[in-house]
């Protein structure tokens, strides 16, 4: 929340980095302090070409040049003049801090009648830039300069602190702002920004338990609905292909979540929500930002999409898995035979435990019934491939992962079986540190190695040949 200033007189902003608070109207007085964009300070007087002033956050008395502050009685009168300096900074990278001390000047200077979405939406913007920007890596003199410029907006109320994201600590807006506007009649554009703003993947605390997981997705999805159809259809294409890529992603979330907790039917709607957003974008309006939250958000889709599919029937290669309770929290996954004739129950040939989530709609046999492989959910965004091997007489199972690093974000999946019993082909997407892969490979079966690799299945003969028509069907990979 913004934090009203006192009644001044005179108000100050400070508009230049590393202005001098001075303790005489002089260049070669001593430095009381350091004063940086968006700093307010009180005008009690004025010398020469220096304002004397009082600085409430440093609760120090001291000089500053007049022309490295803009001054401001904090009248209604002066309301507008702050509101077009507010929307210039909006979208000025840098000023961040400075745009918000001119809204805390406005929120003081504007009479309660006028006040409406537009500052709460233009302090959001510029806070959850400056915590996009404190999340960057820049040099020593920057990264000071963004600390500064933390310090400056916590003193008005506005709260950036660090959410835990595998291991590291991500900078993040509490969405105050964006909130109010959500409440406060609003434009379509700026109920976008709000919901945006309020449900980005990258501040969800990767600590929290299920139980407060599920809560928080189901919240965040409620938030992105609040752009209603009517509220949808004016917007920008971009802001739409925006909101659709944010909300397949929650969706793709929730669908694991609600999975999780064994409510298929809420599963599978949330996946097909999720589904049917990431298929209504425009991909001729995506932004070359917007390609990778796009790819993101497949991801996401592709990891959880099983939740959509049905269990098949018993295929005729007589293999099929089963699931019962390991230890606390455990899932294990039984192999079983069910063609062997007398074996009643079917013969269990392997048992594998997991912590993950088991898709066992995605069971898929060879015809051979020596192998078979199974899609297993270990966390939000990331799907590994089981692959059970009969070798000798022998059964075995490997886990293929996403990527060798990681987990980030990643799946990996069945799609299809090569000649023979000795080839199996899958798909991978993946984003590691950033860094976006998408691969179609072929995979020799006794070893698991890759023996050939391509960017599309169209340069692979194995997939022209040998992909499953249901992958083909289903998948989000060939988008």
């Amino acid at each position: 929340m913004i934090m009203l200033l006192t009644a001044l007189a005179t108000m100050a902003i400070v508009t230049t980095d590393q202005t001098a608070l001075r303790a005489a109207p002089r260049d070669s007085a001593a430095q009381q302090a350091v004063l940086w964009q968006g700093d307010a300070l009180e005008v009690r007087g004025r010398r020469l070409d220096y304002l004397q002033v009082w600085d409430h956050r440093r609760e120090r008395a001291g000089f500053v040049r007049a022309s490295q502050v803009r001054t401001t009685e904090l009248k209604p009168a002066e309301a507008d003049g702050l509101l077009a300096v507010m929307r210039f900074v909006r979208d000025t990278p840098g000023a961040e801090a400075l745009g918000i001390g001119y809204a805390a000047a406005y929120l003081q200077a504007v009479p309660t009648e006028k006040l409406d979405a537009e500052p709460f939406d233009i302090i959001g913007t510029l806070a959850d830039r400056l915590a996009r920007r404190a999340a960057l890596k820049p040099g020593q003199a920057a990264s000071a300069t963004v600390a500064a410029h933390l310090e400056v907006v916590n003193h008005y109320g506005v709260k950036i602190a660090g959410t835990e994201r595998d291991g590291a600590l991500q900078p993040c807006y509490d969405g105050d702002a964006f909130r109010r506007v959500l409440a406060l009649p609003a434009t379509p554009e700026q109920r976008a920004r709000a919901a945006l703003g309020l449900t980005r993947h990258d501040c969800v605390d990767s600590a929290l338990s299920p139980v407060q997981r599920l809560p928080l997705d189901q919240w965040r999805a409620n938030v992105l609905d609040q752009v209603n159809a009517s509220a949808f259809v004016q917007l920008p294409e971009t802001t739409k292909n925006k909101l659709r890529l944010r909300r397949a992603g929650v969706w793709a979330s929730l669908a694991f979540q609600q999975a999780r907790r064994e409510d298929a039917p809420a599963a599978a709607a949330a996946a097909q929500r999720a589904i049917a957003e990431l298929a209504a974008i425009d991909k001729a309006e995506l932004s070359d930002e917007d390609q990778r939250d796009y790819n993101d958000a497949a991801i996401r889709v592709g990891a959880s999409r099983w939740a959509a599919e049905p269990v098949p029937a018993a295929t005729a290669s007589g293999l099929a898995v089963r699931t019962e309770p390991g230890q606390p929290g455990e899932t294990c996954v039984v192999l079983v035979d069910t063609k062997t004739p007398g074996s009643s129950p079917a013969r269990a040939l392997a048992r594998h435990c997991t912590f993950g989530l088991v898709w066992t709609a995605s069971a898929r046999a060879n015809t051979q019934a020596a192998a078979l492989t199974l899609a297993v959910q270990p966390l939000d965004g990331w799907r590994e491939l089981w692959v059970f091997r009969r070798t000798q007489g022998t059964w075995s199972v490997d886990v293929l992962p996403p990527a060798a690093q990681g987990p980030e974000l990643g799946y990996v999946e069945f799609a299809g079986w090569g000649p023979g019993i000795d080839r199996l082909l899958v798909a991978r997407e993946s984003r590691i540190d950033g860094r976006f892969k998408r691969s179609f490979e072929v995979l020799k079966l006794t070893t698991l190695q890759m023996e050939k690799q391509a960017s599309t299945p169209e340069l692979l003969s194995a997939f022209a040949r040998w992909q499953d028509p249901a992958w083909k069907r289903q998948t989000v990979s060939l988008r």
